[in-house]
């Protein structure tokens, strides 16, 4: 399955993809030197750390750029039709009550945002539907169903 990210999170991910590859990535070898300096390797702490985080920098910097290589930017269409950059209001099977949700590529995922990927239960049911559909959602507490209130 391709991975789809909008255009705002590719603007963020260069920008962050710049940061960590210059200035943290600087902040971090400087770190390194200075715990090195500090003698003995193998019970140096502040040397382990270092490393530890400059393991974590690299590994963010190649996600990055794997995402940044491979996705596809996609612009919000506004056809009715629940895709990515799509805001979504449902209601829960017998509640009164609508929740509203962003479909996003799974690198933007923020649920305290509101922002559910594409590929999570919630956003997979959803993606491809209209206004008026009702989809079931498989979830640990059993199946949920949802009505699509409006999609823009």
């Amino acid at each position: 399955m391709k991975e789809y990210i909008t255009k705002e999170n590719k603007a963020e991910l260069e920008a962050e993809l710049k940061e960590l590859s210059g200035p943290r990535r600087k902040e971090i070898i400087l770190t390194i030197e200075y715990a090195k300096s500090l003698g003995d390797l193998s019970e140096n702490a502040e040397y382990h750390s270092a490393r530890e985080a400059q393991g974590q920098l690299l590994e963010r910097i190649a996600t990055i750029e794997h995402v940044l290589k491979h996705a596809v930017v996609v612009e919000p269409k506004t056809n009715g039709i629940v895709d990515i950059g799509s805001v979504v209001s449902v209601k829960k099977d017998g509640e009164p009550n609508t929740r509203t949700f962003t479909i996003v590529g799974s690198e933007e995922t923020d649920m305290l945002a509101g922002k559910i990927s594409y590929k999570s239960p919630i956003g997979g049911a959803l993606f491809g539907k209209k206004k008026g559909d009702t989809v079931t959602v498989e979830t640990p507490k059993g199946d949920m169903e949802y009505e699509i209130v409006s999609v823009s």
